[in-house]
């Protein structure tokens, strides 16, 4: 997939909120994006005010003719639209490149340093304070949100300059595992979608894979206590653990203190950075 020469973008599953960023993404790259949803939204509305063309119907008639061309046109979609669906069925049967919205992830994140918040729960929360401490210093970087941030009023930030990206690693169907993080951090491993991983063990062994993932030089966060054994490849990857703390008016946050001597598997020395708290209302 080059991003950089392709011309037009088709979503499958428009209105998502993951879906949204990448429809954002893509806008702001200047390609020509439309795509379907089942139902219009505040979201589409907004989409469409920014330039997206987007339709309601299941309709392969309405599919924009600058999108029928295969050499130009990138189709994405989300796995919550059905393998049957007309327009997926036309997309497929006629030869385009159809990529789920992890896989177009994956390919952001390995060019550029992904900086990927996984687990069950606190993957929005987290990455959003992230992006907003990266917008607001002097490295900047582009982030992709699973909700709106009020500060922004956006699911995407944009840093025409910084070479970090923050994107949610998403475990439902494995979406993670087309992800090349430079730096993860893993906020819980609560066993979920058992519909998709059948049992504890397997969706634990899931986020392991991902731990092999991360790049040479990244790092990786968890906080103490998970049942995750992490397995790190990647030569001079950190290991970093923390702790979540509550403080005395109820309020939780994340707390990070000092841990020495601790190695993981491979011997590597896992540090941790010291008298940091974040708030989390």
């Amino acid at each position: 997939m080059n991003i950089e020469a392709i011309k037009s973008v088709y979503f499958v599953g428009a209105g998502g909120i993951g879906m949204s960023a990448l429809i954002r993404y893509f806008l702001s790259k200047g390609k020509f994006v439309a795509g379907y949803d089942r139902t219009p939204s505040e979201l589409t509305g907004h989409l469409i005010a920014e330039g997206a063309q987007i339709h309601y119907e299941e309709n392969t008639g309405l599919i924009p003719e600058i999108c029928k061309d295969k050499e130009s046109t990138l189709v994405v979609y989300t796995p919550a639209i059905p393998q049957e669906h007309a327009e997926l069925v036309y997309f497929r049967e006629n030869g385009f490149e159809i990529y789920k919205r992890s896989q177009v992830l994956g390919t952001i994140t390995r060019s550029s340093k992904g900086l990927c918040v996984a687990g069950t729960h606190g993957k929005t929360t987290t990455s959003t304070m992230a992006a907003h401490l990266f917008h607001q210093s002097h490295v900047g970087c582009t982030a992709f949100l699973g909700g709106i941030s009020k500060n922004y009023g956006t699911n995407l930030l944009l840093s025409p300059t910084s070479p970090y990206t923050v994107i949610e690693a998403d475990e439902f169907d494995r979406s993670f595992h087309w992800l090349s993080p430079y730096m993860s951090v893993i906020t819980s491993t609560d066993p979920d979608h058992l519909d998709i991983y059948g049992t504890r063990e397997a969706y634990l062994e899931s986020f392991r894979h991902y731990t092999t993932l991360i790049q040479p030089g990244g790092a990786l966060i968890i906080r103490k206590g998970l049942a995750l054994q992490p397995e790190i490849f990647g030569v001079g990857v950190t290991v970093t653990v923390g702790s979540g703390v509550t403080d005395g008016a109820g309020s939780s946050g994340v707390s990070v203190g000092v841990i020495s001597g601790v190695s993981d598997a491979a011997g590597r020395t896992i540090t941790s950075i010291s008298d940091t708290y974040l708030s989390v209302p």
